[in-house]
């Protein structure tokens, strides 16, 4: 974990992504060889959820996550979406130190993140927004990104509807790479829905963190 704590982040080149309500930076913030060590030592330690917490809940209808997942966070943290409630464990030093790393880059001190493992190009993220009620949606959700490159999409809500109330409004793509950092500033979650969609030719994996601040009570 040292090599990231000596990154400079001053040098760090943010791309500007905006939209009718889209709001996106995207940097690849962590040079190959540090993303290749840090990789390798997440596919060593982290362990993912099983049971009840690697399901998903749609349209009443119980099925396998397409993914593995974990969360860690601050200490009495939950988080909800599907209808399952999400614990955040404690925080391995690893994630840790990602997280100490989106502090010195960006200023914010996150309290939360889940976890994604894609194994392959099969499993995938269907079309949602982070909205959930928890969420302080006057923070970016951080996105960082470890692993094979895989098609990250976002589409209008007004591009979702039909007849006269669709929107002709392009949706968006990005390739999210190997040890880079996407920011999804406000009002993004509340204007645009976003997946990451299968990919059946890949074969790595794609370990991906989703930083979130979440409201204090």
């Amino acid at each position: 974990m040292d090599s990231l704590k000596k990154l400079n982040t001053e040098t760090v080149k943010w791309k500007s992504i905006k939209n009718d309500g889209l709001n996106l930076e995207y940097a690849i913030a962590i040079p190959r060889d540090v993303a290749d060590e840090l990789f390798v030592e997440f596919e060593n330690c982290l362990q993912y959820f099983t049971g009840d917490l690697a399901k998903v809940k749609v349209f009443g209808k119980v099925y396998p996550l397409p993914r593995q997942q974990v969360a860690y966070g601050n200490p009495g943290i939950t988080y909800k979406y599907s209808g399952t409630t999400i614990p955040a464990l404690p925080w391995p030093v690893p994630v840790l130190a990602l997280k100490d790393f989106l502090f010195k880059i960006k200023g914010i001190n996150y309290d939360f993140v889940l976890v994604n493992k894609y194994r392959n190009g099969h499993d995938h993220m269907g079309e949602h927004q982070d909205n959930e009620p928890e969420l302080d949606a006057t923070y970016p959700i951080a996105s960082i990104s470890f692993g094979e490159v895989r098609t990250f999409i976002l589409k209008h809500k007004d591009a979702r509807k039909t007849g006269n109330e669709k929107k002709q409004i392009p949706t968006v793509k990005l390739e999210l790479e190997h040890g880079s950092i996407l920011l999804m500033n406000p009002p993004t979650n509340e204007v645009w829905y976003h997946s990451l969609p299968t990919r059946k030719k890949i074969t790595g994996a794609r370990i991906n963190f989703t930083f979130r601040k979440m409201k204090t009570i």
